[in-house]
Formats: structure tokens, C-alpha cells, sequence
């Protein structure tokens, strides 16, 4: 059986954003700067690093990236990016759904609650949120073939569960959770937008008007 330091690394190098949310033994492992050190003295092996992303200390999350870059590193990374990119469009729009139904002021984060079935209650009443749903539902991205919301929905939750950025901590019940992986996608967000000058945050209020990118 592994370790705490085996299990954590080997998430790690699977690509996994390690936060509270998702495995706070993990988190409060790396938390400890000795321990730290020792998952990054191994990672250096291999070419790579413990990375961080997240506003405070309580909000890190932590994740793999690579020391030096060569041709073969930037090529992983330049592909990781843009599949990161081809799937800025659904998950924005979808973001954005889910502020407008909460009426939130702020975008789902590491650790928000998210009910489906209360969201499910609100989209169904409201018929520019249904056609919100059934579009983004639709982008290859989720790939529901669904014609109602319950079935768009859930496949959209499913999916979002299968790409890391939600956690269903009970199948019992339809609760679910942000996690670490919406900070860094966040992040990619600003990236583009000081970068490229899409005026991401801005534009993403508008999404389903036309494509982001």
C-alpha cells in the first residue's frame, strides 16, 4: 500500500490538482514544507515540480509541472493548452449559467456547493436559461443528446465530474463540489485575457452570444 508521499506524487504525475476539497489528506500533506520538499526533491528526478495556483496560502492548490522546458516538454504543454483553450467556450458558458441561475456574485469556486436538482428547478422555469442549457449541453465538450433538461443536465454534471472541475462526495445525493482545477482554469482565463486582450472576464458575461475565442 502506498504512502501518503507515494499516493500524493503519483496523482501528481497523473495530472491531478490536488486542493481541499478533493483530497485534504493529500493538501495538508503538501501544506508541510518538509514534506513538500521531499515530493519535489523526487519530481526533479523526472523533470518536474511541485506548481501552485490560488489567490491565499488556505487556497492553494497544488499540481505538477515541469523544471526546463525542451522541444518535447513545450509540445505536451502547447497540446495540454489548447485542449484547454478548445473547452474555454462550454465551460464559460456553463459558468456563467450556473451565476446567473444562483444569482451569484461571484463564479463557482474551489469548495461551492453546487444542488443539481435546485438548479434543474430554476432552469426548467426559466426559458432563456433551458435554451442556455440545451446549447451548451450540446458542445462536443459535454456531448449530450438529450432533448430535456433533466437528461442535458445530468450529462453536463457527469462530464464535469470526468474532467475534474466537480466532486460528487455522495452518490447518495446530488450535491456537488468545486474543485482546485475551476482556480487554474481561472487562471488560463487571465492568462489569454492580459496576453491576447480578449477581455475574457468581460466578454464571458455575453458568452452565449458567440464564441470566446
Amino acid at each position: 500500500m502506498l504512502s501518503t508521499k507515494g499516493q500524493v506524487i503519483e496523482r501528481l504525475l497523473k495530472g491531478d490538482f490536488i486542493c481541499r476539497t478533493s483530497d485534504e489528506d493529500g493538501w495538508r500533506f503538501l501544506k508541510t514544507p518538509a514534506n513538500r520538499e521531499q515530493v519535489d526533491d523526487y519530481l526533479a528526478t523526472l523533470n518536474r515540480a511541485v506548481a501552485t495556483v490560488g489567490g491565499s496560502s488556505e487556497g492553494e492548490v497544488f499540481f505538477c509541472a515541469y523544471r526546463q522546458l525542451g522541444d518535447d516538454q513545450r509540445r505536451v504543454i502547447g497540446q495540454q493548452f489548447r485542449d484547454v483553450c478548445n473547452a474555454l467556450t462550454p465551460l464559460v458558458e456553463w459558468l456563467v449559467l450556473v451565476q446567473e441561475a444562483g444569482a451569484q456574485d461571484a463564479p463557482l469556486s474551489e469548495g461551492s456547493a453546487l444542488r443539481l436538482n435546485e438548479l434543474q428547478s430554476v432552469v426548467e422555469d426559466t426559458p432563456a436559461f433551458r435554451e442556455q442549457l440545451a446549447r451548451i449541453s450540446h458542445y462536443r465538450l459535454f456531448g449530450s443528446t438529450s432533448s430535456n433538461v433533466d437528461g442535458q443536465i445530468k450529462q453536463v454534471f457527469k462530464r464535469l465530474c470526468e474532467l475534474g472541475y466537480l466532486l460528487r462526495p455522495n452518490p447518495e445525493k446530488q450535491i456537488y463540489l468545486g474543485t482546485g482545477k475551476l482556480e487554474y482554469l481561472y487562471e488560463v482565463i487571465r492568462f489569454i485575457d492580459e496576453t491576447e486582450g480578449l477581455t475574457l472576464e468581460e466578454r464571458a458575461e455575453s458568452a452565449s452570444q458567440g464564441s470566446l475565442l
